[in-house]
């Protein structure tokens, strides 16, 4: 990719003339350029495009440039890079695994001086451009191996940011750090030569658990969602921390962070009822961070059964996720489904319950939408139940 052939005006012009042009079809027509790659102008065109609802600043300033596709698609989104960054500061910061520069550009904000380290030349001469063109100068860009850029320099950081990449897929759904790159498993003890902070971010997948046995010195996990659907765990490491971590579920919800705190060393009391007059569904942080018996403690709700992860009140109450009034309780009996339940519009969900919702729509011949919302569950009486709730 030539950055100075692409910054030409003209193709500029095109570029941003194109953008709702279908991309298959521009490629069919003859090259309006001829001393350029008329791919790399397509593939401006398909990335800048993708970064128009996930990256906004940079679609809005002039002259950038995109590398392909799939650095846009695994890079942070703004919203939860400017979150990231939030959760540290000090004078100085390196990230290790600089991809596109979406999170360094927020580390800006919070630290005095940022190092962008990128093993891909193209990339890293990328993202330098880049940052020229938003006229930000407190980020360094430097090119290789981010381990060997550590040793050369020598110094001491206030935070070490890695994103550590799968090597392979042949490991189908099952995720370990060791299997990433940088190991951060095996670098850890290198990592604490350098710095006394650490922050990893890591896939959803990641169960917490298999992190916790990995990673030493956890001292908080930050599990983000952004509109309900967790993106990124977060692991902040500090080099002498022996306590149990606390775990932050967020939601960036819009303008909104919905942050619920919670203590991993501290017994949580949950109490259990029948459904009263509300329902509540927790966020996806919330469910991945497991933290099941605080919620009923910390919201003040009761929980339906040890193992449905629904929570009702009869006062309605400020939570974490979706909230339902509860307009009718029927019985998972076959005479009040047929007469409540089969041939009716609803939205299907299920919690504890031994039918998954695309066979109970088969079934009962449920046409899916509408106004109400039907959970399938189990009551603290090991009774099968269906509420049929009204969405607030």
């Amino acid at each position: 990719m030539e950055i100075n052939q692409l910054l030409n005006p003209e193709i500029q012009n095109f570029i941003q003339e194109n953008l709702s042009t279908n991309s298959s079809k521009l490629a069919l027509k003859k090259n309006p350029f001829p001393t350029s790659n008329y791919l790399d102008i397509i593939h401006q065109i398909i990335s800048k495009n993708k970064a128009k609802e996930k990256l906004p600043t940079w679609f809005f300033t002039d002259k950038i440039i995109y590398p392909e596709k799939i650095s846009i698609e695994q890079t942070s989104s703004e919203k939860t890079a400017k979150y990231k960054a939030s959760i540290v500061s000090g004078k100085n910061i390196i990230d290790c695994t600089g991809g596109f520069g979406i999170d360094a550009f927020y580390f800006s904000k919070y630290f005095d001086t940022v190092i962008h380290c990128e093993i891909n030349p193209e990339l890293s001469k990328i993202v330098e451009h880049n940052y020229k063109q938003m006229q930000i100068n407190t980020i360094e860009c430097i090119c290789g191996d981010s381990s060997e850029i550590l040793d050369q320099l020598n110094k001491k950081f206030d935070c070490i940011y890695i994103d550590p990449s799968r090597r392979s897929v042949s490991k189908g759904k099952v995720f370990m750090l060791a299997d990433c790159l940088p190991n951060v498993v095996e670098l850890q003890n290198f990592y604490y030569q350098f710095t006394d902070t650490l922050l990893i971010k890591t896939a959803p997948i990641l169960d917490l658990h298999a992190g916790l046995l990995e990673l030493k010195n956890v001292a908080e996990i930050h599990i983000v969602g952004l509109d309900n659907e967790v993106k990124e765990v977060l692991w902040k490491i500090r080099k002498d921390y022996q306590e149990r971590p606390k775990i932050y579920a967020v939601n960036l919800e819009k303008e909104v962070i919905m942050t619920t705190e919670i203590c991993s060393n501290k017994h949580y009391k949950t109490t259990y009822s029948l459904p009263q007059k509300f329902l509540y569904e927790p966020n996806t942080s919330l469910l991945k961070s497991g933290g099941f018996e605080a919620v009923s403690e910390i919201f003040g709700v009761d929980k339906l059964h040890k193992h449905s992860h629904l929570y009702t009140s009869e006062d309605l109450v400020d939570f974490p996720g979706r909230k339902f009034k509860i307009d009718s309780i029927v019985p998972f009996q076959k005479k009040e489904i047929i007469q409540s339940i089969q041939g009716k519009k609803m939205n299907v969900s299920t919690r504890n319950f031994p039918i998954k919702p695309d066979e109970i729509k088969k079934k009962y011949k449920i046409i899916d939408g509408g106004s109400i919302f039907a959970f399938f569950t189990t009551n603290l009486n090991n009774e099968k139940i269906v509420l049929l709730c009204t969405k607030i």
